[in-house]
């Protein structure tokens, strides 16, 4: 053909003819998809195939000008495959395609639904302007591959012709650049030529020899299937939508159209088609036989365009490239089957066919105008098999660029690869959502599931224009999700300007060389969330980059990143991907500190990090690391170490080399030592805790600041004195959750630096006056344990700041503490305290009263009037002017204790909740003026005193529920500042209207709070008789209250009247009642103490009746309990929309689905409908928002955590996702029915990875979120998404109540605490009120919200019932005037056990006695160093077992004791209890290593014994009964009593021994079997159903004649049902030694003690001891063939076998052997270390010249001998 130019002002068209049946087959022409061919005017044949035209000479072409290559950000496109520009419809067009025959069984459809038009008519769309630049050439010339070298191909046999524009972008003058500006798109398409000036095309193929292959054509059949032979169409009358079913296409094995250039043995298809497109040669490239081939690596052979031109190289998808975010390699794909003529690799995987592969998959595609087709597909069709349906059906104008299927998701949006599959990533996504196959994957597909992903067949044209992009400077580029595919052509002329540029979540898959060339100063390079899979080429020629983030990728390994050519590279991030190992070039990144590995699935450390002597900063957290390797010692230069996450159990020797750590974090990990790297000189900061340490017997390097060893089994804490005359630097220290029982004195007093100390949650009795020596102190946390007193010597923490003392026993508060000078907050709620004493001599007490209560006032102490005596001293205590916080709830206050607080003036918060004072002093608020908080729930107080009361202005927060208040005083509303009130909960009856005298809340206009729930007399109605209004106002409505966020009226009568306000996003108001469907329940919360937020974060749901049945109702809570990340209109649609879709969902259940399937499927359609609802505008779904905008939208960073309980008559199920948890009480055991998602929990740790997410070192979600499973943060889904766990809970009567609460609540308070906090309170409502002010006692900051469901109403049973009220005992009224007459001089001191229910009296006349022992335990304490907390934890278990089975504990002899029950069975019941509650205390780690405390397990594998082993034994009488004169309490004497003590001393260790009296009980109320007692009608009906529940195993033992005893007695074993395999154990030894109580010897541990001990006393000779190596299969003796060479090595080295210096040791050793080897090694060890200790003094002195008597005293005090 001859090219041939044209002038006319319209482009030139070729039109071509139509008529080719005589040389193609029908079947290869595509009649309904023509696309025609038209040249403009500025283009000529010349310029489309320089090969064709005559005369082109030999040059190659010249490049085209610098300004030709702006690309505007496009991507690159195809040549030509048409030559079109906007026409009319009735221009001819063609389309090649070619497939084969379908097959039935793979079958997929497109159903479509074209908003956009109406029948067949399709609406025009405008043209981008930017849509007729020139496409990119194909001819592209990579330096690194030859230029002749074929395309690879690909899986997918289908070719679609798209029909494209073809004007080069520099073929255009400026006034035609100018004008396209103006004008973006043609308005209506230009006119046809006339027919004169359109010539014919030739396409007689048979004179296309070299381009045509005639053999490839297909036979002439007419049954063959045409590309849309296979389709069934129907067709609606408003809009298209067809519905096509075609079989799966399989690969053609011949081309018919071949490249002009390559011979026919080198040609290969291009990809995803069957034939040959020799149109795509670039009209550029040249013939290979014009150039010379030039085998250079590196040199073009020909001229190479820059690749910010993207030129293609012919036949390459961009998408197919190495380094693509194709999806493949995600769990549960299937690898695509590669075609016949690739080439074979050395590795393939093992196909595995998806289980889910059977049947078809929807799938919703949308066009670029949101109009969207649904297919039907089966999980192995690729993008390549579905584009040629999509470009027949969703194709609007033939004419438009070439378009490829977009995914959206995350943020992000990228080009699906052509062997991607659709479906099966539809389906991993669904899956990670938390969707399962019975929900129906293969059909939501086809809904709008826009919220998790979106498919778009669009051009490839995305990102802003290029006008759109504004940078202020070019120093620093952030072009985060900006859906970029180019790197925008503003930034090439300022490139050397660029220091900083961040192209995170784009869709990019390279950076073209030549802009990296250009960045002449680019130091930092962020390539994150953008799912590539290689490390783009171009990188590794940035030689001046210093920082590169390629994390949260699909990175599988870095060996052909080539990032060793980077010299200057010193930051790496790459957490988040898939790598397994590191290439070995690492070795040579010199200049590298900061490496970054974390999340990824690494099982060792990679050697070659090992040899990073340079590394800095080195992050492995969350890996599969189990090791870690001896070589992490050379890494001499590293300061920060991070392995949180991993399962490392030991930190090897080596590590004692990395001289330069100052951080390490091994945080959650199996460590048992980590006494290593606490010597380090430079160590800082070490974090250990959730580790496995059960000793820290360690010394401090010089340098260590901050040890956090909590959430360890540590029992004991021994510090080995550190370098002489250097004292310890520590500053913070972090002992919390372990198992200490006591401190080391000595150890104390050495932590002289110490400011925060942390020592909560263990079981320490007191504090070691030492610590008043611990000058710098200034936070001392010591909450939750068992203190029963302060140590005096506090008095001297000048510098202590904060002390938490809460929750343990302390009686009295140390006068002392009123010497602390800077003591500003003091928390010892939930204590015993009574009293706290003035310091003696320091102040007058009277005087002081007098003086701050006033001299009229009646004094708190006596009747008598106060004294007018001056007060002694020159100032008040130091405290008075300090302390600002004080917490004193849940202690045994009166209204006598209250005048020391007169003297704390400067106070801002105090807490007096839940003590015992019923009257507060008429003068009680004079001196505490600066109160902000004032919290008195719960005291019993009937009226508020009225003095001073005007003049407390500063006070916001006022708690007055739980009391006897019957009116409020008017002085309340001139606190103009209260925002918050609470006085829910009282006997409020008074008229509100009468606000001259009494309160009413509209004169508190700053209320934002307001409770009155539970004042059951309370009536607010409107004033009919007359109006006492204050502006015209109502009283009895709430108008005035404009700022009020949460009402709470429940239980309170309302008038028909009254102007109650409306529920909104912004406001809360409840006026139910306190009863759903018979169950009484109550509700409590809090906007948050520090006024955070305005808004409400937590929503609460009661709903009876639910769906019209009495049986149903449906308690529920939304939101958060931070403001941070909440969003009321988010909490309030939750709360709005739950019932109605949890209603569908049920009535969509199948016969073979359950409750649990409508609850998940509820929390995951809520979480649809709910981002639906966020990003709606005007009515309009986010459908129509584009994922970019949406990522950047405020409403992707907010969620709200959920739970909900749905009780169906007796059963109940709870479903919850997030920190919203469920407890339900069970006879006063707390039992949980939810479970917390906490990023940290390992299971939730692998889905999170799975879903490409991760975790950080502080427990976040992708560094982002504290919480792994929410509604909402739709920017996160599926890594965090809303599948909720559901648990199934068959109520019985032994069940009392639910707990539901947030965060707020389980933070601070345990579970068991919680449940003993509320069982004490009968009303639900004064219960979850005492919960939530215990929770802000304990420090809750937050909202805070507790529900609690009394569910025992179900059984109509109160709520709790006191076992003793089953059956009264009689008493002799004598006697129990005299137990309560006399004082007890010692009683039971304990907090936890206090707030139980109370003791039930002693029991006398007919009672069963028990006696406890526990098996072995004077071995247990001589030896085993965790007997002490392990006895702690026994005896709280045993008390508080007491109280719920109404038990009377006698007395204690050591571990021994000795209780009386009013009723046999109340007896067997607690025993039964103890028995089978023992097995799951928190035993010490030492206590289950020994023999006497393992685990056993039966052959069933249920675990039958663990812990102490406690014998017990009941018998019944009628013992003589005496209270005891020294400790008040009843004791019991006579025959009856040493029988029963005799009947325990038969038992064995875990065995129950009961004498027949008892047994008889057994079988007639329990078994039914014998005859009833003249007792049996006295049993409790608590414990019969408790035993019966349990089930009781009998093993008859027959007659025994007991010690001491005349007559034997006939004793029978008994266990619960679950413990009978004990029966079956074997006995343990009659007389038990100590070795089966300490912690078993390691022979192991042995000789790593003994080579010690080798190593000291060579050193001790002045010389060093090396073990000789040990050679694998080596036959020669260990002198010939171990040693080193002559002459390698220092005379001073000694080297030889380390067993040859000590003695035998072997796995047959005794114990008693090796406790003599212990003993020997000990002794050597000692000797050795004194002689270093004289040597060390020696050449100090010799150094000196002279003695130095202080260090020969502080050597001599080392190795003085300890006397035991």
């Amino acid at each position: 053909m001859q090219a041939r130019s044209y002038p006319e002002p319209f482009p030139t068209a070729i039109r071509i003819s139509r008529d080719m049946s005589s040389t193609i087959s029908h079947d290869l022409v595509d009649h309904d998809s023509l696309s025609s061919l038209t040249l403009t005017e500025d283009s000529n044949l010349a310029a489309i195939a320089p090969w064709a035209t005559p005369n082109n000479g030999d040059e190659p072409p010249t490049p085209p000008p610098k300004s030709s290559s702006h690309r505007f950000g496009f991507p690159p496109k195809p040549s030509f495959s048409s030559f079109t520009l906007p026409r009319h419809a009735s221009t001819s067009s063609i389309s090649v395609s070619t497939t084969a025959t379908a097959r039935p069984s793979e079958t997929f459809s497109i159903h479509s639904n074209d908003s956009g038009r109406s029948g067949r008519m399709l609406k025009k769309q405008s043209l981008n302007p930017l849509s007729l630049l020139k496409k990119r050439s194909q001819s592209r010339l990579r330096s690194d591959r030859p230029a002749v070298e074929p395309p690879p191909p690909l899986p997918s046999p289908d070719l679609s012709f798209h029909p494209t524009p073809t004007t080069p972008p520099g073929s255009f003058s400026k006034k035609d650049r100018s004008t396209r500006k103006k004008k973006p798109s043609y308005a209506t398409p230009p006119d046809v030529p006339p027919k004169s000036s359109l010539y014919k095309l030739d396409t007689n193929l048979n004179e296309m020899e070299g381009i045509v292959d005639l053999a490839a054509l297909p036979p002439a059949n007419p049954d063959s299937n045409s590309p849309g032979s296979g389709f069934e169409s129907s067709h609606q009358s408003s809009s298209d939508v067809s519905s096509m079913q075609f079989g799966s296409i399989g690969a053609s094995q011949h081309s018919m159209f071949s490249n002009p250039f390559l011979s026919g043995s080198q040609r290969r298809l291009a990809p995803g088609a069957l034939v040959y497109d020799g149109r795509r040669i670039s009209p550029k490239a040249r013939p290979p036989g014009m150039v010379p081939t030039v085998g250079v690596e590196g040199e073009s052979p020909s001229w190479t365009a820059p690749e910010s031109w993207a030129v293609e190289k012919e036949g390459v998808d961009p998408s197919t490239t190495a380094y693509s975010s194709s999806d493949e390699s995600a769990q549960g794909a299937k690898a695509p089957t590669p075609p016949q003529h690739s080439r074979p690799t050395t590795k393939q995987k093992k196909k595995t066919r998806n289980p889910h592969a059977k049947g078809l998959y929807k799938v919703r595609i949308y066009r670029a105008n949101n109009s969207y087709h649904v297919v039907s597909c089966d999980l192995n069709v690729t993008v390549a098999q579905l584009t040629p349906q999509l470009n027949k059906k969703l194709l609007l104008d033939p004419g438009v660029e070439p378009h490829r299927l977009h995914l959206k998701e995350r943020g992000r949006e990228r080009v699906l690869a052509p062997t991607e599959r659709p479906a099966d990533i539809v389906r991993r996504r669904l899956e990670q959502a938390g969707y399962d196959f019975a929900d129906g994957l293969d059909l939501l597909g086809a809904d709008d599931i826009q919220f998790l992903l979106k498919f778009v067949y669009k051009s490839n044209v995305l990102g802003p224009p290029e006008e759109e992009m504004q940078f202020d400077s070019f120093d620093l580029i952030d072009l985060t999700s900006r859906s970029l595919r180019a790197v925008p052509i503003t930034l090439y002329a300022h490139a050397d300007a660029i220091v900083s540029l961040n192209l995170s979540r784009n869709p990019m898959l390279e950076i073209p060389l030549d802009f990296i060339q250009a960045c002449t100063t680019l130091r930092e390079l962020r390539l994150s969330h953008m799912a590539l899979k290689k490390v783009p080429q171009s990188v590794r020629h940035c030689r001046t980059l210093q920082r590169l983030d390629l994390s949260c990728n699909r990175m599988t390994d870095l060996d052909d990143a080539g990032l060793e050519k980077i010299p200057q590279l010193r930051h790496l991030k790459l957490q988040n991907n898939r790598m397994e190992a590191l290439p070995q070039y690492f070795v040579e990144l010199h200049e590298l500190r900061d490496l970054n590995i974390s999340n990824n699935k690494f099982k060792s450390i990679p050697s070659v990090v090992c040899g990073l002597q340079s590394l800095v900063d080195l992050d492995v957290s969350f890996n599969m690391i189990t090791v870690l390797p001896q070589e992490l010692g050379q890494l001499t230069q590293l300061e920060h170490f991070i392995i949180v996450g991993n399962q490392v159990s030991r930190i090897p020797e080596k590590c004692a080399s990395l001289r330069s750590l100052r951080v390490l974090d091994c945080r959650r990990n199996p460590i048992v030592d980590i006494s290593v790297v606490c010597t380090l000189p430079k160590i800082e900061q070490l974090l250990a805790d959730h580790n496995s340490m059960h000793a820290l017997d360690v010394s401090f390097g010089p340098s260590l600041k901050e040890l956090d060893a909590s959430h360890n089994d540590i029992t004991q804490l021994t510090l080995v004195p550190g370098p002489l005359g250097l004292p310890y630097a520590l500053t913070t220290l972090n002992l919390s959750h372990a198992k200490l029982s006591t401190l080391d004195e000595m150890a104390l007093a050495q932590l002289t630096a110490l400011e925060v100390l942390h020592i909560d949650h263990n079981s320490i009795r007191s504090l070691p006056e030492s610590i008043g020596g611990l000058s710098r102190l200034k936070h001392l946390s010591c909450s939750n344990n068992h203190l029963f007193m302060l140590p005096s010597s506090i008095g001297c923490l000048q510098w202590l700041e904060e002390l938490e003392a809460h929750n343990n026993d302390l009686s009295e508060l140390p006068m002392s503490l009123w010497n602390c000078s800077s003591l500003r907050v003091i928390n010892v709620t939930s204590n015993v305290i009574s009293t706290w004493s003035l310091p003696p001599g320091f102040i007058d007490l009277d005087a002081a009263v007098a003086q701050t209560w006033g001299s009229s006032s009646v004094s708190l102490l006596s009747d008598r009037k106060g004294s007018s005596s001056s007060i002694m001293g020159s100032s008040l205590p130091a405290l008075a002017s300090c302390l600002e916080k004080l917490y004193v709830g849940e202690n045994s206050l009166t209204a006598d204790s209250l005048h020391p607080l007169a003297l704390l003036r400067e106070l801002q918060v105090l807490n007096l909740s839940f003590n015992n004072i019923q009257q507060l002093p008429s003068s009680f608020f004079r001196n505490l003026t600066q109160l902000q908080s004032l919290y008195l729930s719960g005291n019993n107080i009937s009226a508020i005193p009225t003095e001073n009361l005007q003049h407390m202005t500063n006070l916001e927060v006022l708690f007055l529920n739980g009391n006897k208040l019957q009116t409020l005083p008017r002085e309340i509303s001139k606190l103009t500042k209260l925002s918050v009130m609470d006085v829910g909960s009282n006997v409020l009856k008074y008229n509100i209207n009468n606000w001259e005298f009494d309160w009413n809340w509209n004169f508190n206009t700053n209320l934002r709070y307001l409770n009155l729930s539970g004042n059951k007399r309370l009536e607010i109605k409107p004033d009919i008789n007359h109006k006492q209004s204050r502006g015209q106002q109502q009283l009895s409505d709430f108008s005035s209250l404009t700022q009020l966020r949460i009402l709470g009226l429940m239980d309170v009568t309302i008038g028909m009247q009254t102007n109650i306000p409306e529920e909104s996003e912004d406001r809360r108001v409840r006026t139910s009642m306190g009863d759903v469907n018979g169950v009484a329940y109550g509700i409590a919360d809090t906007l948050g103490t520090h006024g955070a937020t305005d808004q409400l974060t937590m929503i609460d749901l009661v709903q009876p009746n639910f769906r019209g049945s009495p049986d149903e109702a449906v308690f529920a809570m939304f939101g958060r309990a931070s403001y941070v990340a909440s969003n009321n209109k988010l909490t309030k649609f939750l709360h709005d929309s739950f019932l109605r879709v949890f209603a569908e969902e049920l009535a969509r259940l199948n016969r073979n689905e359950g409750i649990p399937d409508a609850m998940r499927r509820s929390f995951l359609k809520l979480n649809k409908l709910l981002h639906d609802y966020l990003y709606s505008t005007s009515g309009r779904k986010m459908s129509h928002v584009s994922a970019s905008a949406m990522s950047q939208a405020v409403h992707d960073k907010i969620g709200a955590s959920g739970i909900v309980l749905y009780l169906v008559d007796r059963t109940l199920y709870i479903a919850n996702a997030g920190n919203a948890l469920a407890v339900i009480s069970r006879q006063g055991i707390a039992q949980l029915v939810s479970r917390k998602h906490d990023p940290f929990d390992r299971h939730e740790t692998a889905r999170i990875r799975a879903a490409e997410g991760w975790v950080s070192p502080k427990g976040f979600v992708n560094d982002e979120i504290d919480v792994s499973r929410s509604f909402g943060f739709y920017y996160l889904l599926p890594v965090v998404n809303p599948r909720p766990d559901v648990y199934q809970y068959d109520l019985t009567t032994l069940d009392e109540f639910v707990i539901v609460g947030n965060r707020g609540l389980w933070d601070y308070v345990s579970y068991q605490t919680a449940v003993d906090i509320a069982r004490k309170e009968r009303d639900p409502m004064i219960a979850s009120q005492k919960l939530r002010d215990f929770a802000i006692s304990y420090g809750a900051e937050g909202t805070t919200m507790i529900m609690v469901i009394r569910v025992s109403d179900l059984f109509s049973k109160g709520l709790p019932r006191d076992p003793q009220d089953s059956e009264p005992a009689i008493f002799p009224e004598e006697l129990i005037r005299m137990v309560k007459n006399q004082k007890p001089k010692t009683g039971i001191i304990n907090s936890a056990i206090s707030r139980l229910i109370e003791e039930v009296p002693p029991p006398t006349g007919h009672l069963a006695l028990v006696f406890t022992d526990i098996r072995n335990s004077t071995h247990l304490w001589e030896v085993n160093p965790g007997m002490q907390s392990a006895m702690t934890l026994h005896s709280n278990l045993l008390r508080r077992l007491l109280r719920f089975c109404g038990g009377y504990e006698v007395k204690t002899e050591g571990d021994a004791f000795m209780c009386s029950f009013p009723t046999t069975l109340s007896a067997l019941w607690w025993c039964m209890s103890v028995q089978t509650q023992l097995l799951e205390l928190p035993w010490p780690l030492e206590l289950l290593e020994c023999e006497d405390g393992k685990e056993i397990h039966d052959k069933k594998g249920r675990l039958v014994a663990r812990g102490l082993s406690l014998r017990m034994g009941i018998h019944c009488g009628q013992p003589v009964c005496e209270p005891d004169p020294v400790t008040g309490r009843m004791d019991y004497f006579g025959p009856m009593v040493n029988r029963a003590a005799r009947v325990n001393a038969v038992a064995a260790g875990g065995q129950i021994m009961c004498s027949a009296d008892v047994i008889k009980e057994i079988n007639a109320r329990i078994l039914e079997t014998g005859p009833t007692t003249d007792h049996s009608h006295h049993q409790p009906m608590d414990a019969i159903n408790a035993i019966r529940t349990m089930g009781v195993a009998i093993f008859p033992v027959g007659e025994v004649k007991l010690k001491g005893l005349e007559v034997p007695e006939f004793l029978s074993i008994v266990y619960p049902d679950s413990l009978q395999a004990r029966q079956d154990l074997e006995p343990f030894e009659a007389a038990p030694t100590a070795s089966g109580s300490r912690v078993q010897f390691s022979v192991e541990q042995m000789r790593e003690l003994g080579l010690l001990c080798v190593r000291l006393e060579t050193l001790a000779m002045s010389k060093v001891f090396r073990p000789t190596p040990v050679r694998k299969g080596s036959i020669a003796s260990v002198s010939a063939t171990t040693k080193p060479e002559e002459n390698t090595e220092s005379a001073l080295v000694v080297y030889d076998d380390p067993s040859l210096y000590l003695p035998v040791m072997d796995e047959k050793s005794t114990d008693a052997a090796l406790t003599t080897v212990l003993h020997s090694l000990s002794l050597r060890i000692d000797n050795a270390l004194t002689k270093l200790a004289f040597m060390y003094m020696t050449d100090i002195e010799r150094e000196r010249g002279a003695p130095d008597l202080a260090l020969r005293d502080q050597i001599l005090e080392l190795c003085r001998p300890v006397m035991l």
